[in-house]
């Protein structure tokens, strides 16, 4: 029986300076709907296997044991108090793919993805530490904030949809799976009708597994993904063993020697610019979730997400470097566990229980062969779902925020530059428009001088 919350109050933890320690059946109670889909949506982190064999040039077998140990690694966020789902710096992949292909595939290759891995480490914790993390996006204007959050909705779908993007040859697979999601996590006219119906409730607490299911099961049919070949047992973690001694600094390769480290700076920066606006999302998405729900407090720290975010990586970066890098959100488990949660207590008792259980079952489920071998056929078509759903959440939360015509050009225009000349532009773009145009609010504040009044 986990530790009751009074109404109105944070839920318990074991303080530990800026840690909030939370642990499982303890402090929150299993929560089994999300469970169910951190077991079937590992197919969404096992997507990560084609970036690693890209970069790094590692066999099969042996990118699965590096997202099982990178599964393990996102427990760290709810355990220790931050209410979200992590996952991938997932627009920087992009970026990261072609920074690996200027160095030859080999050490070569391998030492660009450590160096830049750990120096994404020291800016997360530099940030973190520092405070200058909540502070920056505590400063960041409105309409800069929301054309972040629309730049990396627009990204993530037109990354699906566009001419020989991600949707490419299993079109029917992923509109129909991402037709399913968006019925049970966004239609009113599906909220409406669950509360008259009891199977139509028990659907709305598996958030994405639906649409999932139905893309696994229409795909092999309509011969866009093939049927799947099931093996037993468990991922062997002895190949973790294989992955330091052949990919390490441990190992072969060793530690990068300085130009490795020079020569990912301009990455590091673009990739933390894009990882930022993940922190604005997820502060974005708890406290949209936190206003509806009154009887939890949910305090979303951006200097606790960096650190953890630069613990990850950290990790990552000495024992399996990671080419999707660790960022501090995954858009699509986060915003399926908030929109739940939205239902009251008696469907998820605290944010913490959802991101726990769904956090812990992708974890275990990463070791599991019989998972793995199952979902593996719908590995692209699982990642398509998880954006298409980000880009839709994105477009309602940020439209939410503008209230003025200024602020919704300024974010517009900053969004289409992000989202196709990347994070640099984007971010210049909008820094531009707002010291021009953005500036209503600052001219209604200023008081108008009565220069006669003042002359009496």
């Amino acid at each position: 029986m986990a530790i009751y919350r009074e109404h109105g109050t944070e839920h318990p933890y074991i303080p530990l300076g800026i840690f909030k320690l939370r642990l499982p059946f303890i402090h929150y109670k299993w929560e089994w709907p999300e469970a169910w889909q951190g077991l079937i949506l590992v197919a969404v982190a096992l997507g990560a296997i084609p970036v690693l064999q890209e970069t790094l040039g590692v066999p099969f077998e042996l990118a699965v044991a590096m997202v099982a140990l990178n599964g393990v690694l996102y427990i760290l966020h709810p355990t220790f108090g931050d209410p979200v789902f992590p996952g991938w710096i997932t627009p920087a992949i992009p970026l990261v793919l072609a920074y690996a292909g200027g160095f030859e595939s080999g050490i070569d290759r391998i030492h660009a993805i450590i160096a830049l891995q750990l120096s994404m480490a020291v800016i997360f914790t530099f940030m973190g530490v520092t405070g200058l993390a909540k502070k920056l996006v505590s400063l960041v204007p409105v309409s800069m904030r929301a054309g972040i959050i629309l730049g990396a909705g627009i990204a993530a779908v037109v990354g699906v949809i566009k001419p020989g993007g991600r949707m490419a040859g299993q079109e029917i697979t992923i509109l129909v799976g991402s037709l399913v999601c968006y019925i049970i996590l966004f239609s009113w006219r599906f909220q409406v009708a669950k509360d008259k119906n009891t199977f139509l409730m028990q659907l709305a607490k598996y958030g994405m597994l639906p649409g999932m299911v139905v893309a696994a099961i229409i795909g092999p049919i309509l011969g866009e993904i093939p049927f799947p070949t099931i093996e037993m047992g468990f991922t062997p973690f002895g190949n973790i063993t294989k992955v330091i001694a052949g990919y390490t600094i441990f190992g072969t390769p060793g530690f990068p020697p300085v130009e490795y480290f020079i020569k990912a700076i301009p990455l590091v920066f673009a990739a933390y610019i894009i990882a930022f606006g993940d922190f604005v999302l997820a502060e974005v998405v708890t406290k949209d979730a936190d206003t509806v729900r009154q009887d939890e407090i949910i305090d979303f720290n951006p200097n606790r997400s960096n650190i953890i975010s630069g613990i990850r990586n950290l990790i990552m970066g000495l024992v399996a470097p990671y080419g999707p890098l660790n960022g501090p959100l995954w858009a699509g488990g986060t915003i399926a566990i908030a929109e739940r949660y939205k239902h009251g207590r008696k469907a998820m008792d605290t944010i913490f229980g959802g991101c726990g259980s769904f956090v812990i079952a992708m974890a275990i489920a990463g070791f599991l062969m019989p998972i793995i071998t199952l979902v593996k056929p719908v590995l692209p078509a699982g990642l398509s779902l998880t954006l298409i759903v980000q880009g839709f959440a994105c477009y309602y939360i940020a439209m939410d925020m503008l209230k003025t015509k200024e602020e919704r050009g300024v974010a517009g225009i900053m969004a289409i530059f992000l989202a196709f000349r990347g994070a640099a532009w984007g971010l210049a773009v909008g820094i531009i428009l707002h010291l021009i145009i953005g500036v209503k609010e600052q001219i209604q504040s200023t008081p108008v001088v009565d220069n006669k009044s003042a002359e009496a």
